[in-house]
């Protein structure tokens, strides 16, 4: 790799400024987005085969579903993903601005920062570290450094980049980076706020109903800003440069790119339908979701349009190839989101393994054929060199589509099963098929061939690799660094005149709609990135807006229950052992008022149930039965060997067994902090304040002794398991209690002698 040149040059020849980009940080970012590609798509096949044997995590707590699933999203997403983006948004900018990046210096901070937090990942949600929120597990000091590389680093460098540059209009792909980078930003900001109770935990500012909103207010906003609109952006500049063709439509970029920034901020609640979430949020988000419909499409019809009259390229250029599929599966995937928002359909496919289906072949297909064909027709640019092999190339796009259809058929096949069978009921009224387990068997053989598809994408993936590293080998010993000329922006500049309305014998307001039409309002605010920033930042937050302040300031939305009391001090240390462990990767905790699951699981979950609930445990998939009214169903001593072996106690179950719960100590030194932090956020303990570790105790050895009175192993009452048990009894109980009689000084009604004496 050549030497970093000191700064961008500013000597001038006559008006001209000479200068050259770094391309140094794009080679760095693509390497990246391999290495962590390939960690990504193997840790995906691990936890893939884990679902169909569970015994592949060979008894070891840092290796099970519920850990490394985690790992697995965030790795595809921010490791590969990530990657992919700075690479595209590295090469692209410079050459968009005409202006190397503002500073080398915080293009490498970036870069090492960004691969630091990555790192910081890999090594704490195996430990179980994580605050349990999907897409956004990481803890809190993690998340501060990824504040600070996004925006101090990465947006700082960006947005000064716009501001030097030497082209005076930001072309379409600009838009879409400024859109990704503010958004990001303020999605990862509010979804993030805890209170911390060490370096390693923290408890979600948001209870129940509201952190739920908050979570898909993200969850669904990072897939739009981080896997949909950079990788627009990316489409935008590289494939009518592989196509030698402009985009087919201008008119219909502007469209596209508003419409997205300002629905897509709404559809997040479609992921809470049926839930405690209030109707009129559930249905505002189906809504819009499926408006989101027509400006998806209408990204994708500019793309594939790009194409006209080189589709015979498309034959033989694998570049071509990959964009290709990788826009038609965008197509797809937001056809089908649309879908799966309705009401109806969700009620379906919610919880099941259509929405993994749905989720991969948006990842696999979209950002995975993306990066593919942008790093193929980056890897001549970059290394200064022919590609090593053309039919390694294509061998790749042959072995990544046979294992996307491989991976995702079997899915939806299995979400549909399962969807189907969950909701079975017998002419009698009864469930067809009662036990859960059921559901889960059938799945199996679908889970093995989605192991053999990962397998064959893979394997794809890892072609991409030796490819790599051979052109890498044929590099030229230096670099040439090319020296650009361009003039620099005048600071003063002179829009073109307003155009006029060709239409003749209207009214003035249909001449001033045809004026506007025509756009030239945009050409305007397509030199001026603050403005456009601005007005991204406005649509972003006026539409998160209406929805957000009504969810947490009208009270009907979360009406309170008078039996729902906070968790005890050792049912709170259990709630974290459950999180750690990812049992809600498995389990969710909301029936849904669904015919099948009150008849499966009892009386559906009421928002008021969840007030106390830092954060919400809903879940978003049911491999497992759902957890919400498990508290009183079983014994103590069932719960014990359930988690010591699964299987023992269901027969056909895949779940993992525990055993380490049973031999580890509970640390109630830290229980304190717990119920402290759980008081801060509102939960009225009185005696728990002062005597928490005492109350613990108390009940731990109560669990235990009626473990040992089952004729159970002694001695378990300081172990983990215990912990785990308190919490699993007490899910779902409290809607069952009787409310306490108000005590006589309490009561509204005064006593008749001082009815009396009023009416006096």
């Amino acid at each position: 790799m050549s030497a970093e040149p000191s700064i961008e040059t500013v000597t001038n020849s006559g008006n001209l400024e000479k200068f050259t980009y770094d391309d140094q940080i794009a080679r760095m970012f693509a390497l990246a987005t391999l290495i962590w590609g390939t960690v990504a798509f193997l840790v995906g096949i691990i936890v893939a085969s884990e679902l169909a044997a569970p015994s592949v995590n060979m008894g070891f707590d840092l290796i099970t579903f519920g850990r490394l699933r985690p790992l697995h999203t965030n790795a595809a997403i921010f490791a590969f993903a990530g990657n992919a983006i700075f690479t595209a948004v590295y090469y692209s900018t410079q050459r968009l601005c005409r202006a190397r990046m503002w500073s080398d210096k915080l293009s490498r901070l970036h870069f090492w920062g960004w691969q630091l937090i990555i790192l910081a990942a890999a090594l704490t949600l195996p430990f179980g570290i994580t605050q349990s929120k999907e897409y956004a597990e990481l803890e809190w000091p993690i998340d501060i450094a990824i504040a600070v590389v996004w925006v101090g680093f990465f947006g700082v460098n960006f947005f000064m980049t716009l501001a030097r540059r030497r082209e005076r209009h930001m072309y379409v792909t600009l838009w879409f980076y400024i859109a990704t980078i503010v958004t990001v930003a303020l999605l990862h900001v509010f979804n993030n706020l805890v209170i911390p109770i060490g370096l390693f935990k923290s408890y979600s500012v948001y209870a129940g109903v509201q952190d739920a909103f908050m979570q898909w207010w993200y969850g669904h906003n990072a897939v739009a800003f981080f896997l949909t609109t950079p990788f627009l952006g990316l489409m935008y500049y590289f494939l009518p440069k592989a196509a030698n063709r402009p985009i087919y439509s201008y008119k219909l970029s502007i469209l596209h790119f508003w419409s997205l920034v300002f629905i897509y901020i709404w559809a997040g609640p479609h992921h809470l339908h049926y839930t405690a979430l209030p109707q009129w949020a559930s249905t505002l988000g189906m809504l819009f979701s499926v408006m989101l419909w027509m400006p998806s499409w209408g990204g994708m019809i500019n793309g594939l349009l790009t194409l006209r009259g080189v589709w015979q390229k498309v034959t033989s250029d694998p570049v071509l190839k990959f964009f290709v599929v990788g826009i038609t599966f965008y197509g797809m995937s937001t056809f089908e989101g649309p879908v799966l928002s309705i009401k109806s359909v969700n009620a379906l496919s919610h919880y099941t393994d259509w929405t993994i289906a749905h989720v991969h072949a948006g990842a696999l297909g979209w950002n995975g054929f993306m990066t593919f064909g942008m790093i193929y027709w980056l890897l001549p640019r970059l290394f200064q060199t022919q590609l090593w092999s053309q039919k390694l190339a294509n061998l790749h796009f042959w072995l990544g589509t046979v294992g996307i259809l491989l991976y995702i058929f079997p899915i939806y096949v299995a979400g549909l099963t399962q969807g189907l069978m969950w909701r079975a009921i017998t002419e009698t009224g009864q469930l067809a098929y009662p036990n859960f387990v059921e559901t889960v068997r059938v799945l199996i053989p679908l889970y093995w061939i989605r192991v053999g598809g990962g397998l064959v994408y893979l394997s794809g993936s890892l072609l991409l690799g030796y490819n790599f590293f051979q052109t890498w080998k044929t590099r030229p010993a230096v670099y040439e660094e090319e020296v650009h000329t361009a003039p620099p922006l005048e600071r003063h500049y002179v829009d073109d005149p307003a155009p006029k309305s060709d239409l003749t014998g209207v009214l003035e307001i249909a001449k001033s709609i045809d004026v506007f039409e025509k756009l030239n309002w945009h050409r305007r605010w397509e030199r001026l990135p603050r403005l456009m920033t601005i007005w991204v930042i406005i649509s972003v937050v006026v539409a998160s807006l209406f929805e957000i302040i009504p969810t947490f300031l009208i009270r009907s939305n979360v009406p309170t229950i008078a039996t729902v009391t906070p968790y005890t001090p050792l049912e709170l240390a259990g709630r974290d052992i459950y999180v750690a462990e990812g049992c809600y990767n498995c389990h969710s905790q909301m029936i849904r008022p669904i015919l099948s699951e009150t008849k499966r699981y009892g009386e559906y979950s009421k928002p008021g149930e969840f007030i106390y609930d830092h954060p919400f445990q809903w879940g978003s998939r049911r491999i497992g039965p759902d957890l919400a009214r498990e508290g009183g169903q079983r014994s103590n001593l069932w719960h014990l060997v359930h988690f010591r072996d699964p299987a023992k106690m269901t027969d056909g179950s895949i779940m993992p067994p525990y055993p380490w719960l049973e031999t580890r100590e509970l640390n109630f030194k830290t229980i304190p902090d717990r119920v402290w932090a759980a008081s801060y956020l509102g939960a009225p303990y009185t005696r728990a304040l002062d005597d928490s570790i005492a109350m613990a105790k108390e009940q731990a050895k109560a669990i235990a002794d009626d473990i040992e009175k089952q004729k159970g192993p002694k001695g378990l009452e300081d172990k983990q398991v215990i912990a785990l048990i308190a919490y699993m009894q007490r899910l779902g109980t409290d809607i069952y209690k009787t409310p306490a009689a108000p005590k006589k000084s309490e009561s509204t009604e005064p006593p008749p002698a001082a009815n009396k004496t009023a009416q006096k």
